[in-house]
């Protein structure tokens, strides 16, 4: 498959649909060229929405040096640069010792080698988030964030919009609101979550694998949501726990 092709066709469907919905404002050819092919945020994210970046192409702001972006936008690529070199590199070589190389994991080994992944994936994605934004403000532009503190979530609905909120936001925009949201009733409610997180793990890659993935996401939604509905409450750091 071609490179980063799960990034930018849900930008292009976004385009698509709003065209549809006569919610786009008339763009020429090249400045689409630029907002599907703009390159800091082309191979991972975040996944923008045209009503972002579009107008900013066209507007005449971005043909100014802005000294404060540049600096800001060196200390977030920065930011980014050490998640992803010295964090994410350096766990990564854990994981690749416990699921590559060894041949039997013990309880000790397991847990510390699935630790190890939960950090390396986080400070990869999220480093790679702020590479990204770092790099659009070089040039003026404004990227949307696509981490809050994900680690920190109190139940897995917090979870997902902490983390990789743009995939969040598009999957709820183009997917769970037109299928009808939370609008037809609890049983409706729960296939429509069920169906966006199959189709979210899909994305993430074609194999039954991720669509286990998203479904077990889904489930977690579904029996958060029907927790909630109880009114039991449990303290923060346990709920914190139970959701890590």
């Amino acid at each position: 498959l071609p490179l980063a092709i799960s990034f930018f066709t849900f930008q292009q469907i976004a385009f698509l649909i709003d065209s549809f919905r006569n919610e786009t404002n008339r763009s020429n050819f090249i400045n689409y060229c630029v907002f599907i092919t703009f390159f800091p945020q082309l191979i991972a994210g975040p996944i923008v929405h045209h009503s972002e970046i579009i107008p900013q192409i066209s507007n005449t702001f971005l043909k100014r040096k802005n000294f404060k972006n540049i600096s800001l936008g060196f200390f977030i690529f920065s930011i980014g640069l050490f998640k992803k070199v010295v964090m994410a590199d350096n766990f990564s070589l854990w994981v690749n010792e416990g699921f590559d190389e060894a041949k039997i994991l013990y309880f000790f080994e397991g847990w510390f080698t699935s630790l190890s992944y939960t950090f390396q994936i986080y400070f990869d994605f999220s480093g790679y988030s702020d590479m990204a934004i770092g790099t659009g403000l070089l040039f003026n532009f404004k990227l949307p964030a696509n981490f809050n503190s994900p680690y920190k979530s109190r139940d897995i609905q917090d979870f997902w919009r902490r983390w990789h909120i743009t995939l969040s936001r598009f999957l709820k925009e183009y997917i769970y609101i037109p299928l009808g949201g939370n609008k037809k009733g609890k049983l409706k409610t729960y296939f429509n979550l069920m169906t966006v997180f199959i189709i979210g793990g899909i994305w993430h890659g074609a194999g039954w694998t991720f669509i286990f993935w998203g479904f077990l996401h889904g489930l977690g939604i579904i029996i958060n949501r029907l927790w909630k509905s109880i009114g039991i409450t449990i303290p923060h750091f346990v709920s914190w726990f139970i959701t890590f």
